[in-house]
């Protein structure tokens, strides 16, 4: 017969017994090959590496390359461009003469679309779904994208007349433009730029597709500001 102190003292042992086996069953079960382990360690770090990417990317700024000639000469088709972001994420304003990308919009516009009392540029691709979504805005596949000059923020009354354009009353000075470069008229050829909506003109006026076409651009519509050029080298610097 046991006594109550040595009943005590071998269930005590028995009950430490099988929280031993059971930990030791745990880790066995739980136990991963360093092989598999190593693999998912760099699953896991490639995965926060994009997201970061992507998070950057989208808030913060991203390369380009130039793959149009309505820039030319101030930028050429093969060079490559810092873009940020910034103004986008705070929601701050763009202001005349910065050089901007935004979503491309509808460009051939029938007679019936074009609205002089309402001249903005009218957005027909509109993803439906979040997958759609986040597959058009933020990894931008399919998305096709303008880089243009804001010419007129709101407010502004441009005319184009005689191959110059005029800001307010005023012949405005582009010294920007390649000697001899005349601006042609298009659709939107005197108007007031809308509350939310900036007037973009491409700075090789006869080969540019651009406001004076489809109108104003929305504000929301735009992606980012062109702040360096970082190739070629021999024109390593700020664009203006």
């Amino acid at each position: 017969m046991y006594n109550k102190k040595e009943f005590i003292k071998e269930e005590g042992i028995l009950v430490e017994n099988n929280e031993e086996k059971q930990n030791e069953q745990n880790v066995k079960k739980s136990k991963i090959s360093p092989k598999v382990k190593n693999i998912l360690e760099w699953a896991y770090c490639i995965v926060i590496a994009l997201v970061l990417a992507l998070v950057f990317r989208y808030y913060i700024g991203t390369p380009t390359l130039v793959q149009q000639p309505s820039m030319n000469y101030t930028l050429e088709e093969g060079q490559r461009l810092i873009l940020s972001r910034w103004t986008r994420t705070v929601k701050g304003t763009y202001n005349r003469g910065d050089i901007i990308t935004f979503e491309s919009p509808k460009v051939q516009l029938s007679l019936s679309q074009i609205d002089m009392s309402n001249p903005v540029a009218i957005y027909e691709n509109q993803p439906q779904g979040i997958l759609n979504k986040f597959s058009y805005y933020v990894l931008e596949f399919n998305k096709v994208s303008f880089i243009k000059r804001v010419i007129g923020v709101a407010g502004d009354h441009i005319k184009i007349e005689s191959g110059k354009v005029y800001l307010n009353g005023e012949e405005l000075q582009e010294s920007y433009l390649r000697d001899g470069i005349l601006t042609d008229g298009g659709n939107f050829s005197d108007i007031v730029v809308p509350e939310g909506y900036l007037f973009v003109m491409g700075d090789n006026r006869p080969h540019s597709s651009d406001s004076r076409m489809f109108g104003c651009i929305p504000v929301e519509k735009v992606e980012s500001k062109v702040v360096l050029r970082f190739w070629p080298l021999n024109k390593f610097g700020t664009v203006k």
